[in-house]
């Protein structure tokens, strides 16, 4: 399923992009339009690291100097097919080694590490991390924790039926974070998760809808938990948690039953002004109509507040990578003032400013989103349906006041099946650099 994290990209994106020059655009390859999947971005000091899918669908990793618009590339032996799901991240660890993996929607682990430091042509296959629950892997993803210490976590099972697995490496090899799943589905539904995020309140903070089947619309209760130490989890009133978490051992949220509008992948963790942890997310109101609400965490209770009031129901149902019809980003303080972005199919979209006490919309801000197509450009391809991707940077340029985004065009998702016809000519995937 197409993620909402799509539209918050795409603003916190379009923020950088607003306040910063075009200053340089490198073409990197030709690369595979016949739908969207996710390439990955990482700039190491003076050097940069892309991994995509080219021309021939084919995975790729390629580096250069930043001071280059010379590339040196890694073919992968894996190929994308029409799967949404498949995107690609990466990262350094201590040592200097570069970690890639993705291409993954329930199959075995697809993992490659170099073998020379930061050198993409050493890149070789790993075929196991752990060697467990290593059979069917979906979203991938690295980042580092409480102590620096890169993890890597990925869902084992499939859709309706998975459980969420954490490794950590150790500089040589991979282990456990914690004995067993950190969820569990108990072989009857699988939890999707956000996070986990480091918050400003010093807990690492994770929410998830538990889902029953394939089926999105059976997407239902939407639950939380923290943690200092990603290994000891906690409710919001600081009762301990047993691990795994189950639908029957858990920090409710809010009860959204099956078909009640809350789907995987939309919903967003936030802070208010006293770092206080806001949860976004849409349901059905009583009318029957798609609504963005806030949860917020006060004295060690979950209260729900409405933020829209919009005379529309997103009536979403089946199996693959849909397009999201709404979308919200994370309630945060700006400049002292508390604002939401979002997006709506039939309304357009905007930033709402929000009252500290009641999370109430009192007004509206100019959207930062405002500078996106002019700064990546029109879309170039003359085939309908034809769309701007774009990637932001996990990385940093040793270049103060310098940021990157990749950008390459796509048709849109299609339930991640393969499309009638010929499939559209291969679009330049470029990397854009602008200073602040």
């Amino acid at each position: 399923m197409k993620s909402v994290l799509t539209f918050v990209l795409a603003v916190a994106l379009s923020a950088v992009m607003a306040k910063g020059r075009l200053a340089e655009v490198v073409d990197i390859a030709p690369v595979w339009s016949g739908h969207p999947v996710g390439f990955a971005l990482l700039t190491q000091g003076e050097k940069q690291y892309v991994a995509y899918y080219d021309d021939q669908r084919r995975m790729v990793v390629a580096e250069r100097e930043v001071s280059s618009k010379e590339w040196t590339k890694k073919v992968l032996p894996v190929s994308v097919k029409w799967d949404s799901h498949n995107y690609i991240t990466m990262t350094f660890d201590d040592q200097g080694q570069l970690h890639v993996s993705g291409d993954m929607h329930a199959v075995p682990l697809v993992y490659f590490r170099t073998t020379r430091a930061g050198d993409v042509t050493s890149l070789v296959r790993v075929e196991h991390m752990i060697g467990t629950q290593e059979m069917k892997c979906t979203y991938p993803r690295f980042f580092r924790g409480p102590g620096n210490e890169l993890i890597f976590t990925y869902r084992d099972g499939g859709s309706g039926n998975g459980n969420q697995i954490y490794n950590v490496y150790d500089g040589e090899k991979w282990k456990r974070l914690i004995d067993g799943p950190l969820t569990d589905g108990q072989g009857k539904r699988n939890a999707y998760l956000i996070g986990p995020t480091k918050g400003p309140d010093g807990y690492w903070h994770l929410v998830w809808v538990w889902r029953e089947s394939p089926d999105c619309s059976t997407n239902h209760t939407l639950a939380y938990a923290r943690s200092k130490d990603l290994r000891h989890w906690e409710k919001g009133d600081g009762t301990p948690l047993l691990l795994p978490m189950t639908l029957a051992n858990e920090d409710i949220v809010d009860p959204v039953p099956q078909h009640g509008g809350i789907v995987n992948g939309n919903t967003v963790i936030g802070f208010d002004a006293q770092k206080r942890v806001v949860i976004g997310y849409h349901k059905y109101d009583a009318a029957g109509n798609t609504q963005i609400y806030n949860a917020r965490l006060e004295d060690g209770k979950w209260k729900i507040y409405q933020a829209s009031d919009w005379g529309y129901r997103w009536d979403f149902g089946g199996k693959g990578s849909i397009a999201f019809e709404v979308g919200l980003g994370p309630v945060h303080e700006d400049h002292g003032v508390l604002t939401q972005t979002w997006r709506n199919v039939k309304y357009g979209s905007g930033t709402w400013k929000l009252d500290e006490k009641t999370l109430k919309v009192v007004g509206t801000v100019k959207p930062v989103a405002q500078a996106s197509s002019d700064s990546l450009g029109a879309v170039e391809s003359k085939v309908a349906g034809m769309s701007v991707k774009s990637a932001g940077d996990s990385g940093k340029a040793e270049e103060k006041g310098v940021r990157y985004v990749l950008r390459w065009e796509t048709l849109g998702v299609n339930r991640d099946k393969p499309r009638e016809g010929e499939p559209p000519a291969p679009t330049m995937l470029r990397v854009y650099k602008f200073e602040q």
